[in-house]
């Protein structure tokens, strides 16, 4: 919403044309005690010099009031005059005059006044019909820009033989009907025209005139008037190149000049002038036609073409605003779309950035299922040599306590089955361990089966089970069903790594003096809504909530240098998102979210709370997850399987 400025009096600047001077005008006085500036004439001419000099200086003009003259040019004249000013085009115009009658009040529009008005009206009224025309003008100074338009140009065409034709039209003595307008002085065409503000040129007929561009120039002529015109070839010949170069104006996009034609009286009126206009004039006079009648004709064919030109002019400022409106558009509309680029490439640099952590996880952990696998071969065989001996190594004891008869002797022998037995005890859970290897080895990323989250849950423990220690309690309440269709790494490593986030936020904890209490990593799962949720919960410090928006991002860590790659959250964030889910962290679940646990309803700690909710279904199988998530998590897999492939031969490559 545009916001228009107030207007100033103290500023404003007003001509006033008054015959009777400064010190008789009763308009000057009442302008002045109002705090207005204003400059008054008593003559037309003389107010013209002062307009010329604030156009020449750029001197602002609020407003122009004119009285009825007495001698001189005419109050329509003078009027005129200034509206042919290009720089007074939006400048408001006031008449006022002692003679109301229709005549005049119709003169003084028509030359292009605002407003007309009775000098001898109340001065409260005056002064309120200038305001009004002072705060129209400003409004549509700030709402419009000004077009500046140039002086009308007439240019009069005499014939090349005839050198008196000039002085006839000009003789202010002449006048063929024997009479001239009532009220106003006799002068010539020219005299007429230029106190109408126009241009006025006076050449000879000839052929040179139809060369050069000065009829096609911008500032070329409004309107031509040839003198003399008779029936003849060459004088019609003319007319008709003088058209075509008209014709051509036109074609070019501008706006053609007027033809007017003045022939013989006799002609005029005892024969058909069709061949004039055939020719190409568009209006024909009579010689004896006077000059104020002729001066008129003249003015209104300048005002169509002006008003023509001024519609034109409007018009290309028209389609110039639409054009700029168009490229602004175009403009915002290649902001958008670069702006829309560069939030997809920050996207893909994102998934880029995610993918790459899983590539390296993926890589990492298909290393370590190979280094898992081998040491788990060679240590299994060893131990099944070493409990196979074992239970020989029992048997035989047992028969030497049976067969040695001291009672020493069968004590001693006691003891060394007992140890046997922890032996042997030791060994199973070694055995039990490398078990528990093999299958975290054999886990295959592409492959979809029902897993038992109770024994996926027990082997991420019993890798991480160091982390704990004797401080860290784990409990497991597993509600929802224990088998699940899905990707084994969503237990063995979505789990493992929250489970070794908790420790390791306890155990930094512990170590900083910020826990007192016994530290407690809870695992719960359970089925609602076709949802299926784990959470891994902790009774630590928590996560800041400075950092939290930041915790799945790759590479993101607030552990010491060297003691953390910042992947974990975000591998468990990608095999998440691979099965359709998602993962929410807070502070504290809710209550009866979790297990009740003896001994630790009261634990301190604001702790770190995930939560994993993966959308299923029922299968005949049992509980899976649904087919399109599965799908596009086994994509996302055989994406990253290739790029593995990729990168494996190019390491051979290069080491070739």
């Amino acid at each position: 919403m545009q916001i228009l400025p107030t207007l100033d009096e103290k500023d404003v600047h007003i001509l006033l044309l008054d015959p009777a001077g400064d010190d008789h005008s009763r308009v000057y006085g009442l302008l002045r005690n109002e705090g207005m500036d204003v400059t008054c004439r008593q003559g037309g001419e003389a107010m013209l010099e002062v307009l010329e000099a604030c156009c020449r200086e750029k001197r602002r003009v609020d407003m122009v009031i004119c009285c009825t003259l007495q001698r001189g040019m005419s109050a329509g004249q003078f009027v005129r005059r200034v509206r042919a000013t290009p720089a007074m085009q939006d400048v408001p115009v006031l008449m006022l005059t002692e003679d109301v009658s229709p005549r005049v009040e119709m003169d003084g529009l028509e030359s292009g006044a605002d407003a007309y008005l009775s000098s001898s009206a109340h001065s409260d009224l005056l002064l309120l019909r200038i305001r009004t025309l002072l705060h129209l003008a400003e409004e549509k100074r700030h709402r419009n820009p000004q077009w500046h338009a140039r002086r009308a140009r007439v240019v009069i065409v005499r014939a090349p033989e005839d050198e008196s034709v000039l002085d006839f039209w000009n003789d202010p003595s002449f006048s063929a009907c024997g009479n001239v307008s009532d009220g106003m002085e006799e002068v010539g065409l020219g005299e007429l025209l230029w106190r109408d503000g126009h241009t006025v040129t006076t050449v000879t007929r000839s052929s040179d005139l139809l060369n050069g561009g000065w009829l096609t120039d911008p500032d070329g002529p409004d309107c031509i008037v040839l003198e003399d015109m008779q029936d003849n070839e060459a004088d019609l010949s003319f007319c008709r190149l003088l058209d075509q170069r008209r014709h051509a104006l036109r074609a070019q996009g501008g706006i053609p000049f007027r033809i007017l034609g003045i022939v013989p009286a006799e002609r005029f009126r005892g024969e058909s002038c069709v061949v004039f206009l055939e020719a190409g004039l568009e209006d024909l006079v009579p010689s004896d036609m006077t000059p104020v009648v002729l001066a008129l004709r003249i003015r209104a064919m300048v005002r169509r073409r002006r008003e023509n030109e001024a519609f034109r002019q409007r018009e290309m400022e028209r389609q110039q605003s639409a054009l700029a409106l168009e490229a602004a558009q175009a403009q915002a509309s290649l902001a958008e779309a670069l702006a829309h680029a560069n939030r997809e490439l920050a996207q893909m640099n994102d998934e880029l950035m995610q993918t790459q952590a899983r590539l390296v996880q993926t890589a990492k952990m298909a290393s370590l299922g190979e280094l898992v696998a081998g040491i788990a071969h060679e240590i299994n065989n060893p131990l099944a040599f070493t409990l196979g001996h074992a239970d020989t190594v029992e048997r035989c004891l047992l028969w030497a306590q049976r067969i040695i008869p001291g009672k020493a002797e069968r004590a001693r022998i006691g003891q060394a089955t007992a140890r046997l037995d922890a032996m042997k005890t030791g060994l199973g859970r070694i055995r039990d361990l490398v078990v528990r290897l093999r299958r975290f080895s054999r886990l295959e990323e592409g492959q979809w089966c029902m897993v038992n989250a109770g024994e996926a849950i027990e082997a991420g423990l019993a890798l991480v089970r160091h982390r704990l220690g004797k401080e860290i309690t784990v409990e497991c309440c597993l509600d929802a069903p224990l088998g699940l269709i899905c990707q084994e790494t969503l237990f063995h490593q979505a789990v493992m790594n929250l489970i070794a986030n908790a420790a390791d936020a306890l155990n930094d904890a512990r170590q900083e003096g910020k826990l007192h209490h016994k530290g407690l990593i809870r695992i719960t799962t359970r089925l609602y809504d076709g949802i299926y949720e784990i959470r891994v919960s902790d009774n630590g410090p928590g996560i800041d909530s400075a950092v939290r928006p930041w915790i799945f991002d790759p590479f993101f860590t607030t552990k010491a240098q060297g003691q953390g790659t910042g992947l974990g959250l975000s591998i468990v964030h990608g095999i998440v998102q691979a099965h359709g889910g998602t993962i929410d962290v807070m502070d504290t679940p809710d209550a009866g979210d979790a297990c009740p646990s003896e001994g630790h309803e009261g634990a301190a700690g604001r702790g770190a709370h995930f939560v994993i909710r993966l959308p299923v279904h029922e299968t005949a199988e049992g509980w899976a997850v649904r087919e399109p998530e599965r799908r596009r998590a086994q994509e996302e897999i055989k994406l990253h399987e290739r790029a593995l492939h990729y990168k494996g031969q190019t390491l051979r490559s290069s080491a070739g």
